[in-house]
């Protein structure tokens, strides 16, 4: 079992920018690539960002926020970042982390067995 706690969400002016963290317990960690998932009222939950389980591993981002979002992992400490810049209205949403076995990257949410409780993020526009 791996449980994920997110934090970071909060309300922010278009333009501004947002850090996410996702701390992981239970199961080794670095065992598990991590990915980043956001639903809007109304919306189906979407694809945002994936890295693989090693520090500095492959990272993938949805076209959306390509360019503007980091993920990055810390295995030492047992958690992934989601660094959000240039927010836009758009981006308004809950996020979530989620954990998954496999080289990781995977844009489905059905590839990762394990979710948080998510986090929000308002964007003002």
């Amino acid at each position: 079992q791996v449980q994920l706690a997110e934090s970071g969400g909060g309300l922010v002016q278009a333009g501004g920018s947002l850090r996410l963290s996702c701390v992981a317990s239970g199961r080794s960690f670095s065992d598990y690539a991590m990915g980043w998932f956001r639903q809007a009222p109304g919306k189906e939950r979407e694809f945002v960002a994936a890295i693989s389980w090693w520090n500095g591993g492959r990272t993938y981002y949805a076209d959306s926020v390509k360019g503007r979002f980091t993920i990055s992992r810390d295995n030492a400490n047992n958690t992934v970042y989601l660094q959000m810049n240039s927010l836009k209205a758009e981006d308004t949403a809950d996020y979530f982390c989620a954990a998954g076995r496999g080289p990781g990257g995977s844009r489905w949410p059905g590839a990762y067995a394990y979710w948080g409780q998510g986090t929000q993020v308002s964007v003002s526009s």
